[in-house]
């Protein structure tokens, strides 16, 4: 688990046992992505499988209510966590599934990468967050062709409304609503709907350079 030294990643290791374990890194910061995968390498002799869903969300109109225009560098800091950061993260684990042995049917990795669906229909004061995560969407299958001759796979996952500390500071009220536009079911995400997600696409190793909205037909709209 990688993860900002301020995140409760040492107690979620904890709760997942001997076997699991928390790298401190900012994946916005190069030399710490480094660092980061130089621990997991010399800890775990393969990495089979990468999930990367690192990211932040910071709204922000074009035009303020004061005239002002939309802050640069809020533009720039969530790119650098949703896209570069996450770009950073994949070459390295890439590279070290790349001198994978194969499976049986040559397969030496996975990566799945966490969009959203703000990639297709992102809201008004979005546009940051909706530019990073539609970047991700784009480079899925480029990277996927690129990596094929290695046996590994790039699959991304674009979520819907999750039940995430993004939204946990809501009210029950307001996190109902969020749900109110889905088809069925009528809540919000699950970690282990996610969950269930990223195991599917380990066993179907014919799943690759694609895209899957995982968002219970929910359809954003503007606001």
């Amino acid at each position: 688990l990688l993860d900002l030294p301020s995140s409760p990643g040492a107690e979620a290791a904890a709760e997942l046992g001997d076997r699991a374990a928390f790298v401190p890194c900012d994946v916005a910061a190069p030399a710490a992505v480094t660092a980061a995968w130089a621990a997991v390498t010399g800890r775990h002799l393969r990495v089979d499988v990468l999930v990367s869903c690192a990211g932040v969300l910071q709204g922000s109109r074009m035009v303020g209510r004061d005239g002002s225009p939309h802050p640069l560098d809020a533009f720039r800091r969530t790119v650098e966590v949703n896209l570069v950061g996450m770009f950073d993260v994949l070459r390295h684990a890439v590279a070290s599934m790349a001198a994978n042995e194969p499976g049986d049917d040559g397969e030496r990795g996975l990566v799945v990468n966490v969009a959203s669906i703000a990639a297709f229909e992102g809201q008004i004061g979005q546009a940051a967050y909706a530019a990073s995560k539609g970047a991700v969407v784009s480079m899925t299958q480029p990277i996927a062709r690129e990596l094929g001759r290695f046996g590994i796979r790039v699959v991304t996952v674009a979520p819907g409304t999750m039940d995430t500390p993004m939204l946990g500071t809501l009210s029950d009220e307001a996190r109902e609503a969020f749900a109110a536009g889905n088809a069925f079911p009528q809540r919000l995400g699950r970690p282990d709907d996610l969950g269930r997600f990223v195991l599917a696409a380990m066993e179907n190793v014919y799943l690759n350079g694609t895209t899957v909205r995982l968002d219970a037909g929910l359809r954003m709209g503007p606001r």
